[in-house]
């Protein structure tokens, strides 16, 4: 494996936004690199460290932290981390970040603008028209809200771009700040 320091790239946004796309196109690329690299994502650690948290916002925030606690072992030890989960809160994740940098490990924020009615047209996992119908409560950008990020090192609009140039946009920041 080539070395490659540690670091987490933490790509936030709304559902359908194209975190995890983009997050296992990246890793895909760097893995035949040769690099070290993990991806986070939110619905399976759901399934597993996260699994029996709901959706209210003392869970979100338990989740967003576990993540970033996880992340942030992971980046220590070298591991680029990719990170798509939601989170949805400026508080949750600030801690993160805050984490990292008591950790001294490198956390790179990546905020996937695409816009709620784009993620709707989308709605890959059908969950905001589950949302409209009443069987999903809350959902974030579905009646529960979503705080942008202020200060992220990358801001991404995903609308009608191509997976290859939003990846080749992420990687070109994370050459810039040194992560490969």
């Amino acid at each position: 494996m080539s070395a490659t320091p540690g670091a987490t790239v933490w790509l936030t946004g709304l559902s359908g936004a194209g975190k995890s796309t983009i997050a296992e196109a990246l890793a895909e690329q760097l893995r035949a690199e040769d690099r070290r690299v993990e991806v986070l994502d939110g619905d399976v650690l759901r399934q597993g460290i996260s699994q029996g948290l709901g959706f209210s916002r003392e869970d979100r925030d338990t989740h967003v932290r576990r993540a970033g606690f996880v992340a942030s072992l992971l980046s220590r030890n070298g591991v680029l981390t990719l990170v798509p989960v939601i989170a949805p809160y400026a508080e949750s994740r600030a801690a993160v970040r805050e984490r990292h940098a008591s950790d001294g490990t490198t956390y790179v924020e990546v905020y996937l603008s695409t816009p709620v009615e784009e993620c709707r047209r989308r709605d890959v996992k059908g969950l905001y028209a589950q949302a409209d119908a009443g069987a999903i409560t809350p959902m974030t950008g579905a009646g529960d809200p979503y705080e942008p990020p202020t200060d992220p090192d990358l801001t991404i609009d995903t609308t009608g771009r191509e997976l290859s140039d939003v990846v080749h946009g992420l990687r070109t920041l994370l050459h810039e700040k040194g992560l490969l």
